[in-house]
């Protein structure tokens, strides 16, 4: 049996992507010892995600360029990734976490029941054979953590592991890697933006910053020394809780509605949305909420016009269509970008550029803008989404929080009456979540429609002014 993870250090470590002129993370000193539960935090960009991925031994040579050291003592890694849907494998449920424990060569008699045990601990109530494609989102973060957890890792590496979950099932994953931890023999780095909840997983607080680790030690004393200055800096930090953005005035008329809405995914025998009716208005920011896989994005993406549905209809208004007479699934894309923006769960699913500048220009110039004007609106999205010193950079190295404002901003970047946004604030450290809700209040108030799928219950208190609550579809 290989020899169990005793520590692993970092000296001067420092990567930066290929093709970038700033160093993702630099200056990096760290050693931590077998069985620590450490909590990495630090701003949006800081490098947490990078620094999870060069303890796993990810980083490739040729994608990049690496400063210092990295030494781990031989042994199993488990790592679940900021967006779980890269690290699903195979067609089926069963069968992804199967996976891991086939190329370990555990034995066969012992997978199946290994694999039904991980399932059950993280609370995911599919068959085995369910397929992976028909999962959402926080489904799929459980798929995830479910495979990390089932090999049984001496080192288990978690980027945001319940980010995508309901209020619900975050407990319950939680309680997973707490009993997984429960013997003291592995050794856990955790990156987590809901602090307080997981502070009860962790003795140790790492903050990185710039020039390398700015804060190190219990979770207690970092935060009476650093607290405040840490909020500051964006680390969000138990006990600073952020202003709600109320709105200045009652909401304004109609925009769209959707009737009945039934869909079901081609090949699926079961119905993702059964029967939901929703009203978007101007000036008002709606909260859809509920458990994972009740249909809360297929519904953002039913009415973006993204998706047909199966049953029932998305119908705008006179004023949104502007001169359009069919639903909004049968508007050309320049004409369903001016008038409703969508950011979806995945924001690597809406990148097609290779540049984040050229991103951002695409919407604009599809619209008909002059080259002026996109310039014009470009900068802007830039600066206020802070992204003007990554303008060059390829979306697919932006760390996760830098990939979700770039979504948003290319959805601004048309104007659209209204906006719907599937989980915004992941990734997000307080100052950008802050900037960001601040950004959503404005355009409802200057009479935006604003639709937010969100399990961030601090997000719902900050900003909405009417809730949408989804229990699931009927399958009966």
């Amino acid at each position: 049996m290989a020899a169990r993870v005793a520590h692993v250090e970092l000296r001067g470590f420092g990567w930066r992507h290929a093709g970038r002129a700033a160093w993702a993370v630099r200056g990096v000193d760290l050693r931590i010892e077998r069985g620590e539960r450490v909590l990495l935090l630090g701003p949006s960009g800081a490098g947490k995600s990078t620094l999870l991925a060069a303890l796993a031994g990810l980083l490739a040579e040729d994608s990049g360029e690496q400063e210092g050291t990295v030494t781990a003592v031989p042994g199993g890694v488990g790592i679940v990734f900021q967006d779980p849907e890269t690290q699903l494998v195979m067609a089926r449920a069963g069968d992804d976490v199967a996976f891991g424990l086939e190329n370990r060569g555990v034995p066969f008699e012992e997978i199946w029941p290994t694999v039904d045990a991980a399932l059950a601990a993280v609370g995911f109530t599919y068959p085995r054979d369910h397929p992976t494609s028909a999962l959402s989102g926080g489904e799929q973060q459980r798929l995830a953590l479910a495979g990390a957890l089932a090999t049984r890792p001496s080192l288990l590496l978690l980027d945001e592991p319940t980010a995508n979950l309901d209020p619900h099932g975050a407990a319950l994953v939680r309680s997973a890697i707490g009993r997984v931890l429960a013997d003291r023999d592995t050794t856990l780095v955790l990156v987590e933006h809901r602090v307080a909840e997981a502070l009860g997983l962790v003795d140790r607080v790492v903050v990185l910053g710039d020039g390398g680790v700015v804060a190190d030690g219990a979770p207690d004393a970092v935060f009476a020394e650093h607290g405040a200055a840490l909020a500051e800096q964006g680390v969000w930090v138990p006990g600073h809780p952020v202003t709600p953005r109320r709105a200045g005035s009652p909401a304004g008329p109609e925009l769209l509605r959707g009737e009945g809405l039934w869909f079901r995914h081609p090949g699926i025998d079961r119905f993702a949305l059964t029967d939901v009716d929703c009203l978007v208005r101007a000036a008002e920011a709606l909260a859809v909420v509920g458990p994972n896989g009740s249909g809360k994005s297929t519904l953002a993406l039913l009415l973006g016009g993204l998706l047909v549905p199966t049953r029932g209809a998305v119908m705008p208004t006179v004023d949104l269509a502007a001169g359009l007479t069919r639903p909004p699934h049968r508007w050309r894309a320049a004409a369903l970008a001016s008038r409703i923006g969508s950011v979806f769960q995945d924001p690597e699913h809406q990148f097609v550029s290779t540049r984040v500048v050229d991103e951002l220009a695409l919407g604009p110039r599809r619209v008909g803008r002059t080259a002026g004007e996109t310039a014009s609106i470009v900068d802007d999205l830039l600066a206020r989404l802070r992204l003007s010193h990554l303008a060059h950079a390829n979306p697919y190295t932006l760390s996760g929080g830098e990939q979700r404002r770039l979504s948003v901003a290319t959805a601004l970047a048309t104007a659209p009456r209204v906006l719907i946004l599937d989980e915004p604030t992941f990734g997000q450290d307080r100052r950008t979540w802050i900037e960001l809700v601040d950004l959503l209040a404005k355009l409802r108030d200057d009479g935006c429609g604003v639709v937010a799928v969100t399990h961030d219950s601090d997000f719902v208190q900050a900003l909405a002014d009417r809730t949408l609550w989804m229990i699931g579809a009927s399958n009966e």
